[in-house]
């Protein structure tokens, strides 16, 4: 049977028995971790095998570790990093190794408690008008620098055994409010997006899986890509990216309409995995219901993707961080 189709979350450190009870109704394709999700490795440990023996498999668990202000797991036990922008900007010419070694610690630090995903490169791409909620979690305002960047970060978690998720699908950086709250309304004609935004989304067409932007690109169609069967196609048959795409969480305020609504949208219009976070029990079933099963297709590109996981490349994590606080000169993270 296929995957049910949605990602969705736990309210706390263990599965409730609700929880479990629904999550084996649903059988969801993953589950996304926050902060609250986490307290210490034996724990992330022990709540990712209940959700994964809820399912009865090896469901892909992701979380956003992008580094800054966007790191669900910190210090003490975990490493704390400088946003990327300022990271990148601190390594100079090392920066494409430095993004390596970066994303490769951390996709060790993930992996060792039974992490497999990340939500990360975000290859949106910096611009002077750039909301600061997502402007330091850029790499850079070159696209050409941001799509080199990516493959670094995202091969630096491969080699780990971690999936990358490249978002925000088809670039976030035009974006002037923040997409939590509102929903921002993108004017750039195509032949701009084209030379600027969805360059680094062209160049890594490989990777696993991707993720949505909740966003308008006004000058293409009136509803959200999320939500835009035409966005949808775009990034598909003219971006090329025919690997699995999961929206951005379906919560935020960007979108309007009940959430089971939105899930339905998306489906609709070409999504594969709705992700759904921060909601009652109740809630999660609705959308659970509302997205269904995976079509055929994103069955296919859901076992592509989790063919990609890797067993972790055999390599020297203590001197990979010399390296790298090398290249920083000790300035790279806490």
């Amino acid at each position: 049977m296929a995957y049910g189709a949605t990602i969705i979350d736990a309210d706390g450190l263990r599965l409730t028995a609700e929880e479990k009870a629904l999550f084996r109704e649903a059988d969801p394709f993953g589950f996304i971790l926050f902060a609250r999700n986490i307290e210490s490795p034996d724990q992330v440990r022990a709540l990712c095998a209940e959700m994964r023996e809820a399912v009865g498999r090896e469901a892909v668990i992701t979380i956003d570790q992008e580094g800054g202000r966007v790191q669900r797991m910190r210090s003490p036990q975990w490493r704390e990093w400088l946003p990327p922008l300022d990271f990148v900007a601190l390594a100079g010419p090392n920066a494409l190794r430095a993004m390596y070694l970066m994303y490769r610690i951390i996709a060790h630090e993930l992996h060792s408690v039974g992490i497999d995903s990340n939500c990360a490169p975000m290859v949106d791409v910096a611009g002077a008008a750039t909301h600061q909620f997502l402007r330091n979690r850029c790499y850079s305002s070159d696209p050409e620098r941001v799509a080199i960047l990516g493959r670094s970060a995202a091969d630096g978690m491969l080699a780990g055994g971690v999936l990358p998720v490249v978002k925000h699908m088809p670039g976030h950086g035009r974006a002037t409010m923040d997409s939590h709250f509102d929903l921002p309304r993108v004017d750039a004609s195509r032949a701009e997006l084209e030379a600027s935004d969805f360059l680094p989304f062209r160049a890594l067409t490989d990777l696993p899986m991707g993720m949505t932007a909740h966003l308008v690109y006004a000058q293409i169609d009136e509803a959200p890509a999320t939500l835009s069967s035409i966005m949808m196609q775009l990034i598909r048959k003219d971006i090329g990216f025919d690997n699995l795409i999961m929206t951005d969480d379906i919560s935020m305020k960007a979108l309007s309409g009940t959430p089971a609504e939105n899930a339905s949208a998306a489906i609709a219009a070409g999504c594969d995995v709705v992700l759904y976070c921060n909601a009652p029990l109740e809630d999660r079933r609705a959308v659970a219901d509302a997205a269904g099963r995976m079509t055929p297709a994103a069955q296919t590109r859901a076992e592509r993707a989790l063919a990609m996981r890797n067993i972790p490349d055999d390599v020297d994590i203590p001197a990979l961080e010399r390296e790298l606080e090398a290249l920083l000169g000790g300035a790279g993270h806490g």
